[in-house]
């Protein structure tokens, strides 16, 4: 018998309208907001000499912003209901990619990082909450992941524009090239996702009942040691890049590479977690994400800089997805503040990582040791995993086999914190 969810396009024409909204809000949030300073770094650092220090700390301030909008989120969720709040945040995100080109001190530029963080954790909780509402009530929740292939298609088109911006007028035109960018699929994302239908559902706090968030703690630390290896590739590859003989032309074109193996990931693990059990996929992915910084290493021709950008940019999702939903498993009713102790300890490890590595680069000259000390958290991470023993093992036959209603996913009614 063929499923809803085989029939993809009997899928309602408004709730496909919000999925496309929302994947470009995603790549409004999260690959403008998030993640564009990567493709820009090199550029400042040609124009102004920034250290990597410097960036190290930019990327930090972002990622400290990211985190105090997780929390904010997950503490006041009803602020979520109100449409000024969301636009607000959605102007702030935007605003701040315009003023990064017209700030002149690391300050300015650190503060605005901040912002443009808490801007797109609430982003994000608000464009998932409402995709998968949406989803959710066309009878297609299974389908909800791809709204996060927006963060890497976003990746990859900033990766392909911020050359041609930095040909007009260096890092200045880069920024300001983004927020028209920005402007642009905001637009677009809103008149896609005009939203009907019932009012956007904000998931309560269950009253009197607890899960078991002793179970999480292999898993959190785990997911520590992931956001502490994985910011450090995230930051600077395309520094890196830009940095390596002969490949300086090459560096823009890495950060398109991590953004089109991350588009499809989320939807690509997520069944590799029904295939071969959470804790396998999960264990897998650890293990390629280290292998592709472990190249990154020696990555001195294009092959071995697309085979890292492909191996780091294709799990650095997946790892996330997973973890998330495998937390979200094990607390039961307590799945909001798991989320918000893995979400804590994944944007802790996010806080540290950039400033050390890139303290070390200066002192060093490289990213070696850098890229070295990140592959070992992550190789770290997949020991954890491996010696966790509270994962449900994989399906052994057709009964075991996840229901199409009820797919491995982090979204759900329980509650939804940013993934990265």
């Amino acid at each position: 018998m063929t499923s809803r969810y085989d029939n993809v396009n009997h899928v309602p024409r408004e709730a496909l309208g919000v999925l496309a909204g929302g994947i470009l809000g995603m790549m409004v949030a999260m690959a403008i907001g998030r993640f564009v300073f990567a493709p820009i770094l090199p550029m400042m650092q040609r124009d102004l000499g920034l250290t990597h220090a410097t960036a190290g700390w930019l990327a930090s301030l972002n990622y400290l912003g990211y985190l105090a909008g997780a929390v904010g989120c997950s503490l006041r969720p009803k602020l979520l209901r109100s449409g000024t709040f969301n636009l607000g945040a959605l102007v702030v995100s935007v605003g701040t990619t315009f003023l990064m080109g017209a700030a002149t001190s690391p300050a300015g530029w650190g503060l605005l990082r901040f912002l443009s963080g808490t801007a797109s954790a609430v982003l994000f909780v608000a464009i998932s909450i409402e995709v998968s509402e949406a989803m959710a009530r066309a009878g297609f929740e299974r389908l909800t992941g791809a709204l996060y292939g927006g963060i890497g298609l976003g990746i990859a088109v900033t990766g392909t524009v911020a050359p041609m911006l930095d040909t007009v007028g260096g890092w200045r035109a880069a920024w300001f090239g983004m927020g028209a960018l920005a402007v642009l699929l905001s637009l677009a994302g809103i008149a896609l996702a005009h939203k009907r239908g019932p009012a956007l559902y904000i998931p309560g706090r269950p009253e009197n009942v607890h899960g078991d968030l002793g179970s999480i703690r292999l898993l959190a630390a785990a997911y520590f040691l992931q956001g502490l290896g994985y910011v450090v590739s995230v930051t600077f590859i395309v520094a890196m890049v830009a940095r390596t003989p002969g490949l300086e032309s090459f560096a823009p074109w890495s950060w398109v590479a991590v953004g089109l193996a991350a588009a499809p990931s989320t939807l690509l693990w997520q069944m590799a977690g029904e295939r071969i059990g959470v804790k396998g996929a999960l264990f897998l992915a650890y293990v390629i994400q280290c292998v592709g910084i472990l190249v990154g290493v020696r990555a001195d021709s294009v092959l071995l800089v697309c085979v890292s950008a492909g191996l780091f940019g294709g799990t650095m999702l997946g790892v996330v997805t997973l973890a998330m939903a495998e937390g979200s498993r094990r607390a039961g009713p307590d799945a909001r503040r798991a989320a918000a102790i893995l979400t804590a300890c994944f944007g802790a490890g996010q806080v540290l990582g950039p400033p050390i590595a890139g303290r070390l680069a200066d002192a060093r000259g490289n990213f070696t040791l850098s890229l070295l000390l990140a592959a070992g958290a992550i190789a770290a991470g997949a020991i954890l995993i491996a010696i966790d023993k509270n994962f449900v093992g994989p399906p052994r036959g057709p009964r075991d086999k996840p229901s199409r209603d009820k797919p491995l996913t982090c979204v759900s009614r329980a509650g939804i914190l940013p993934l990265l």
